[in-house]
Parts: structure tokens; C-alpha cells; sequence
């Protein structure tokens, strides 16, 4: 059984700890071998220094086992030691930046099923913004201005990551381009952990998550839980 992290961006200063402690947390520990995955940040060459950025930040929350894999495009998605890395991983982290490039770098690649297998072993996979938008069944890329195929690892969804500045003004139009699809508007700083099967969600962080399904819009702040599904609150 997999766990799920989903994160609204601005990762890394501060106000995510608590989501990023129970990743650590729900992985095995802080001796959990954790991998970085910055291909996202690569089209604006700041994936070294966001993930140095990464690196330093699980460091701090004491996590001895932190690495940065050097996944930077299709090429190296398809390497046999960066696969074997990202298979053994308890943690995989993948980085915000450009979700269109992320997506097609890590689509059918050796990378992507490497960790299938490690989320079949029941590793942690995150994602910030750009990381986590492209884990669900379809995203909205900016650049091209369209919503494409994304990796499927959440099979129903569409996260909109920045939801208290940009993402938000995606909304109405994916609503009518998704219809019956839930939107997960994630603000900034926030992040939300699923269960082993992935129907509960629980909201940590210093912003809201809001749901937008069929019509309807539902929303969660810190320490709630709730499922995708229906909207649902789950109360403890």
C-alpha cells in the first residue's frame, strides 16, 4: 500500500513541515532512503539549485538518507542506475517547475516504472506543484494552454497547485473541460497526504485545499480530513 503527498508549491520554506514530517513519518523514518526528482525545475536550468534547496530541507527535518537523483530529461528517465535508485526509494519527492516537460520526461520511461514498483512496495511518492499535478489523470498545462494526459498515479482528479493565486482562475474552465472530475485547488504552502488506499485525504498546512466537484465546491484547512470521492468531511 502506496501513500500519496500532494503539495500547492512554495515547497521548502517552512510552512509544509508538517506535511513533509509525516512523509518522512509514513516512509519508514528518518533513515528511509528519500530520493529528489528535479526534472521539472531542468527547462529553466534551476533544477540543480532547487534540488540542493530539497536536499537541505529534509536535512534540516532530519532526514539522513536524502538524495537528488540526476533526472533532468528523457534521457536520463530511461538510465538503469537512476531507475534502480528511484525502485529502492521510500520516499520519492518529485519538484515543482514546468509540468508539461515533467510529464513527458517521466511518461513510459524506465524512471516512471521504477517507481511504480517502489509505490507498489508501498514507498511515499510526493509532489509539489509542477510534481504534483502531473500525478493525477489529466492537468491543465499552462504553456500549451490545453489539458493533457498525465501519469495517472491518483486515477481520477485534477490538481490546480498555487489555488490562492493563479490556480483558482484555472477553475471554471476546467470545470466545463472535466465535467464530473474533481478539481483540487492546493494553495501554497499546503499540502495533503492520502491514505494506504488513497480515498482519504488529510489537509496540513497554512493554507486551504478546496474541491471542486460536480458543481459544488468544499473546503478544507489544516488538520482535516476528507475523500475525493464526494467531498465528504471525515470527522475524527
Amino acid at each position: 500500500m502506496a501513500y500519496i503527498v500532494l503539495q500547492g508549491g512554495g515547497e521548502f520554506q517552512g510552512r509544509m513541515r508538517r506535511s513533509d514530517l509525516r512523509a518522512i513519518a509514513l516512509c519508514g523514518g528518518m533513515d528511509a532512503p528519500m530520493v529528489i526528482v528535479p526534472a521539472a525545475a531542468a527547462p529553466d536550468a534551476n533544477h540543480e539549485r532547487a534540488g540542493r534547496n530539497g536536499q537541505r530541507w529534509f536535512a534540516s527535518l532530519g532526514a539522513r538518507r536524502v538524495t537528488v537523483a540526476p533526472l533532468i530529461d528523457r534521457a536520463s528517465a530511461q538510465d538503469a542506475g537512476v531507475a534502480a535508485a528511484l525502485e529502492q526509494a521510500r520516499l520519492i519527492y518529485l519538484l515543482g517547475g514546468f509540468p508539461g516537460y515533467l510529464a513527458q520526461t517521466l511518461a513510459g520511461s524506465k524512471a516512471w516504472q521504477a517507481i511504480q514498483i517502489a509505490l507498489g512496495r508501498g514507498a511515499v511518492l510526493a509532489g509539489s506543484s509542477a510534481g504534483a499535478m502531473v500525478l493525477c489523470a489529466h492537468f491543465f498545462d499552462p504553456r500549451a494552454g490545453q489539458v493533457v494526459p498525465g501519469l495517472g498515479a491518483i486515477p481520477a482528479g485534477c490538481v490546480l497547485p498555487h489555488h490562492n493565486s493563479v490556480g483558482r482562475l484555472w477553475a471554471p474552465r476546467l470545470q466545463k473541460e472535466l465535467p464530473g472530475a474533481p478539481l483540487i485547488g492546493i494553495d501554497e504552502e499546503t499540502g495533503m497526504v492520502s491514505d494506504a488506499a488513497g480515498e482519504q485525504w488529510q489537509v496540513l498546512g497554512g493554507g486551504r485545499v478546496t474541491l471542486y466537484l460536480e458543481g459544488r465546491q468544499f473546503t478544507f484547512a489544516d488538520g482535516m480530513t476528507f475523500r475525493l470521492a464526494d467531498g465528504k468531511e471525515i470527522k475524527a
